[in-house]
C-alpha cells in the first residue's frame, strides 16, 4: 500500500476548515482484520460502556490509553495516522486515547453537538491543540448515523458544556446559533476513510435507524507543548513509538489466528 503523506494544501485546508478527509487511509483488508477482532475481542468487551441518548437508544463504547502487540495500537502508531497528525496539529503528537465506538443497528443511539476539548478542558489541557483521527472500520452513512460536523467551528473557542439531557454536550443556544451562520456536513466514510479534526470543531450523529452496523475507531492525540494533568486513561507527555505502516496488516493476521485458535 502506498505511503499517504499531507500536503501543505490539506494542512491549509484542515485549518481553514477543522477537518480533513483522507479517502482509503486504511485498505479492505485492515479493516476486515479490525472488524473480526472487535467483534471477538473479550478483552475489550470487559470495558464497554453503554451511553443512552434522550431518547433511550444506547450506543456502545469502550475507551483505554494502553498499548499493545495488537492491531489497535499499529493503526494508532501507523506513521500514516501519526505523521499526518504532526503535520496537522504542527507539533510531535502523543497518543492521548483510542475508542471503538458502535452504533447496532436500529438500536445505536445519536451523540449531541460537542466539541471533544469542551470534554478534555476538564483534564486541564492548556490549549486546544488537540485532534483526532476517526476511521471508518464499516461504512458509514446518513442512514446508520454518519458523523456531522459544523465547517470552520474549530475557529469558535472553547462553547460552554453542560448536560442537556442525559448527554454532556455544547450549549445548545450556541449550536444554533453557530448553524444560523456555518454549514453543516455530513460525513459519509466507506471502509479505511479517515476524518482528521481539531479538538474544538462540532460534532454530533444520529441514532442508527438503519438495518447496518456502525463501527468507528477513534485515535486521540495531544501535542508535546500542551500540558495537561495525568488522570486515568488520558496520560500526560511521553514519546510515542512510531510504527511502519505494514505494521498493521501484520499484527492484524497474527492476532485474529490467535483469536481463531
Amino acid at each position: 500500500m502506498p505511503a499517504f503523506t499531507v500536503t501543505d494544501k490539506q494542512v491549509a485546508k484542515f485549518n481553514e476548515d477543522g477537518y480533513l478527509l483522507v479517502e482509503g487511509l486504511f485498505n479492505e483488508e485492515e479493516m476486515d482484520l479490525l472488524l473480526n477482532i472487535g467483534k471477538q475481542d473479550q478483552e475489550k468487551s470487559a470495558i464497554v460502556d453503554n451511553l443512552v441518548d434522550a431518547e433511550g437508544r444506547e450506543s456502545k463504547l469502550w475507551l483505554t490509553c494502553e498499548v499493545g502487540d495488537d492491531i489497535y495500537t499499529a493503526i494508532c502508531h501507523s506513521r500514516r495516522v501519526t505523521d499526518t497528525m504532526d503535520a496537522l496539529l504542527n507539533d510531535e503528537v502523543y497518543l492521548y486515547h483510542y475508542k471503538m465506538m458502535v452504533k447496532e443497528p436500529k438500536v445505536g443511539g445519536a451523540w449531541e453537538w460537542h466539541q471533544d476539548y469542551g470534554y478534555w478542558y476538564g483534564n486541564e489541557c492548556l490549549y486546544p491543540d488537540m485532534g483526532s483521527c476517526m476511521i471508518a472500520v464499516d461504512r458509514a452513512s446518513k442512514e446508520n448515523g454518519c458523523l456531522q460536523i459544523i465547517k470552520g467551528s474549530h475557529k469558535l473557542g472553547r462553547i460552554e458544556h453542560g448536560t442537556y439531557g442525559t448527554q454532556i454536550g455544547a450549549d445548545p443556544d450556541r449550536v444554533k446559533i453557530t448553524l444560523e451562520h456555518l454549514e453543516l456536513e455530513y460525513c459519509e466514510m466507506g471502509p479505511g476513510t479517515a476524518l482528521f479534526f481539531h479538538a474544538n470543531l462540532l460534532h454530533r450523529s444520529n441514532a442508527n435507524t438503519s438495518d447496518f452496523p456502525r463501527w468507528s475507531l477513534v485515535c486521540c492525540y495531544n501535542t508535546k507543548h500542551n500540558p495537561t494533568k495525568a488522570v486515568e486513561g488520558h496520560p500526560g507527555y511521553t514519546p510515542m513509538d512510531r510504527w511502519d505502516d505494514d505494521r498493521v496488516a501484520e499484527v492484524g493476521r497474527r492476532q485474529w489466528e490467535a483469536m481463531s485458535e
